[in-house]
C-alpha cells in the first residue's frame, strides 16, 4: 500500500475517533471539547507528532467581520490543493455558508459520503454529505504524506 494510502487510512481513523468530542470554540483536545478548526489541529498534531501553526484568536463570525480568506490562505500553507472531482477519504473539505462570504468551516471526508466535522451546538459529528453540504465546499485538499 503506498504512503499516501497509509496516510489517508490514518486521517480516517483520527478523525472518526474525535466523533462524540463536545463542540468548545478555539479548543482542540480529543474528548474535551473541539471546534471545526480544533479538530483539524488535532487530527494533524496526531499524525505528524507537532502542530501546524495555530490561528489567531477569533470569533464566531471572524469571517464575515474581516471579509479575508484567512481559513483558506492557512490551509493551502500546509495541506495539498486538489480538484474537486477527485475528492476523497481522507481529504479536508473547507466550506463557506454563503457564496459572498469567505471559507469558515472545515471537516474530514471518511466515507464517499459522509465527513466527520465539529459543528456549533453539537459534538464532533458525522455527517452525510449531501447535496446542501457539497454545493458550499469552497476547497478540497490533501493531508501531505506522512514518512
Amino acid at each position: 500500500m503506498s504512503a499516501q494510502s497509509e496516510t489517508r487510512k490514518s486521517v480516517v481513523a483520527e478523525a472518526l475517533s474525535w466523533v462524540g468530542t463536545p463542540y468548545r470554540h478555539q479548543a482542540s483536545r480529543k474528548h474535551v471539547g473541539c471546534d471545526c478548526i480544533g479538530l483539524v489541529l488535532g487530527i494533524w498534531r496526531a499524525l505528524y507528532g507537532q502542530p501546524t501553526e495555530l490561528p489567531e484568536p477569533y470569533s464566531s463570525d471572524w469571517a464575515e467581520a474581516t471579509g479575508e480568506e484567512r481559513l483558506l490562505a492557512g490551509v493551502r500553507r500546509h495541506f495539498v490543493e486538489k480538484p474537486m472531482d477527485h475528492i476523497s477519504a481522507g481529504d479536508l473539505l473547507v466550506f463557506r455558508w454563503r457564496s459572498h462570504l469567505p471559507a469558515k468551516h472545515a471537516g474530514v471526508l471518511v466515507e464517499p459520503t459522509g465527513f466527520v466535522h465539529a459543528y456549533e451546538g453539537m459534538a464532533v459529528t458525522l455527517s452525510p454529505l449531501v447535496p446542501q453540504w457539497r454545493r458550499r465546499i469552497a476547497g478540497v485538499f490533501a493531508f501531505p504524506e506522512t514518512v
